[in-house]
């Protein structure tokens, strides 16, 4: 696993510190596959009390491969009970089996800053799906290198910082990106935000970060993916939405979609069909990752 995906084996603070735990509690676990897996887990949540109401399992090789699974139980919990599972599951479960693993209170939305530039499509559709209660996040900033999305922004009742980026002084810009993100956000959400982010950047935030990318990856990664696809005379245009590494547009992949095209569409054309796709993909992939539903796997993910 990557690092980002290391740092997640164990729960974070306020997974287990709040106020008002739900009832149900979601459980995602990796490791190499072997007989026992599912019993041991079950088991152990049997013996607190739990009901398991959902349970979703891929290996891929049942002799040898990795093992991934997705569990929800029905378990009301106070924190200090939570935090006696979690540590009973570590000790008798996750260490013997040498899991990678999480739980999170499905009542708890996930922590969320945005960054944009100056295409307001992918920001805006995010906005409105979560004021209408699509998306199980929590809002807290959104961030820019451009001014000129603040009005839009704020009507949503939300904070607005603008952090310039120079060429020479990226680095500084980075710095005050850390100061409003780091220990404030369980995801960042890259939505069209035309910047490159530095590996200490990433090392440094220590949290998921989604990007959207306007093209069907591999195919056309980089710049202009549409006067790319446009050149290349195709039938297919898509958008791909990612996890963010150091390398540029090769994170494992969450979600993709295409749409059919043809000749006669011009440029303008194929960014506005591409701007629907862009919109979706996104939406979805955000929406999985707050659900837990997305396991990462070294270049590769599960999404149950």
């Amino acid at each position: 696993m990557s690092e980002s995906a290391k740092r997640s084996t164990s729960p974070s603070p306020r997974s287990l510190q709040q106020a008002a735990p739900g009832a149900i509690t979601r459980l995602l676990i990796s490791c190499a596959d072997r007989p026992g897996i599912v019993a041991a887990t079950s088991r152990l949540l049997t013996d607190f009390g739990a009901n398991i109401v959902r349970s979703d399992q891929h290996t891929t090789d049942p002799r040898g491969g990795t093992f991934f699974m997705r569990m929800e139980f029905d378990l009301q919990l106070s924190g200090e009970q939570r935090a006696e599972l979690q540590r009973r599951f570590a000790g008798d479960v996750a260490e013997p089996l040498q899991m990678q693993w999480r739980m999170w209170d499905a009542a708890i939305p996930k922590r969320v800053a945005i960054l944009v530039s100056r295409q307001d499509h992918c920001l805006l559709d995010l906005l409105w799906r979560w004021r209408r209660g699509q998306l199980q996040m929590d809002v807290g900033l959104v961030a820019s290198n451009h001014p000129d999305l603040r009005k839009d922004v704020e009507s949503f009742g939300l904070p607005y910082a603008h952090v310039p980026v120079a060429s020479e002084r990226r680095s500084e810009a980075e710095r005050r990106l850390l100061e409003l993100l780091c220990d404030e956000v369980d995801l960042v959400v890259l939505a069209r935000y035309m910047q490159i982010l530095s590996g200490d950047f990433l090392d440094a935030l220590g949290v998921p970060v989604i990007n959207i990318h306007h093209s069907f990856l591999p195919a056309f990664a980089g710049a202009s993916p549409y006067e790319q696809a446009k050149r290349r005379g195709v039938k297919l245009i898509g958008a791909t939405a990612h996890y963010v590494t150091e390398g540029l547009d090769e994170g494992p992949i969450i979600e993709q979609d295409t749409v059919r095209v043809t000749h006669r569409e011009d440029r303008t054309a194929l960014m506005r069909l591409g701007a629907d796709i862009e919109r979706t993909v996104l939406a979805r992939a955000v929406q999985w990752h707050c659900e837990d539903r997305v396991l990462r796997a070294g270049a590769t993910t599960v999404v149950f």
